[in-house]
């Protein structure tokens, strides 16, 4: 039998490769690009990537951060984007074993890590992640349902995660309604919707809770030292859906230790 952290660190090499990946999604589905074409290339030259130059962290490290061939910089953010979901993954697996719920964390995991960063860099979040990680949400409810729950409670988990994602985009609504009443305008964008949603449909009702609460604080509070050191004002547009993502991050590996500061009751 493979020991546990051998297992741990073959999840940690797997989500190193699925982090290059990410980066590819985060610079090209904002700009409409093809995920596949072109191959990988230097954007200040145009030189193609060659695979000895595409090993996560290692190329970057072997390199310099520079191109081969150019010697422009290579931005720090794409290996600390592999490292980031590598190193999710890896406590996912610490967490969850190989299981069922350790498959719909994987997948949250890859969807919030590249929803997080194109919201941050383009006030983005696009439909073709969000609108597909709710399908997904609620049908690993529904595996684990069958699979995990006895016959009187396999549709427990489907049930949580539908009033989770029907929650999630009831209350981002009813706040988008009630300001464009008061204000005449948006108060927040409708993918923060879509993605409340989806959180709520892997997360629960609970789990999606949790989520708005500290996205919200933690919005709130990047606000606050914005307008305290001159840097913004109460009408600056906040990534908020990077917050929400971060937030559904915390909440997906530590909701038990959440509920019990909250006091509230996980199944």
């Amino acid at each position: 039998m493979i020991p546990p952290a051998v297992v741990t660190a073959i999840v940690f090499a797997y989500g190193l490769v699925l982090g290059s990946f990410l980066n590819v999604v985060i610079h090209r589905l904002p700009r409409e690009m093809s995920l596949w074409r072109p191959r990988s290339h230097c954007p200040a030259c145009g030189a193609l990537v060659r695979w000895f130059d595409n090993v996560p962290v290692l190329s970057f490290l072997w390199l310099r951060g520079r191109c081969r061939r150019c010697r422009a910089p290579i931005s720090w953010r794409y290996p600390l984007v592999e490292l980031a979901t590598a190193t999710l993954l890896a406590l996912v697996h610490h967490r969850h074993g190989l299981s069922v719920p350790a498959a719909e964390a994987a997948v949250l995991v890859l969807l919030l890590v590249p929803l997080g960063l194109i919201d941050l860099d383009h006030h983005l979040l696009p439909d073709v992640l969000t609108v597909p990680g709710i399908g997904l949400g609620l049908a690993g409810a529904a595996v684990e349902g069958w699979l995990l729950q006895p016959p009187e409670q396999r549709l427990a988990p489907l049930l949580d995660a539908a009033a989770g994602a029907a929650l999630g985009a009831a209350i981002p609504s009813l706040v988008i309604l009630v300001y464009w009443w008061l204000r005449g305008k948006e108060g927040m964008g409708w993918g923060d919707v879509k993605l409340l949603a989806m959180l709520g449909a892997f997360l629960g009702w609970r789990g999606m809770l949790m989520s708005l609460m500290l996205g919200a604080t933690a919005g709130g509070a990047v606000g606050l030292v914005l307008m305290a050191t001159g840097r913004g004002k109460a009408d600056t547009a906040l990534p908020f859906g990077s917050f929400l993502c971060a937030a559904g991050l915390v909440v997906m590996l530590w909701a038990p230790q959440l509920a019990h500061l909250l006091g509230w009751h996980l199944p």
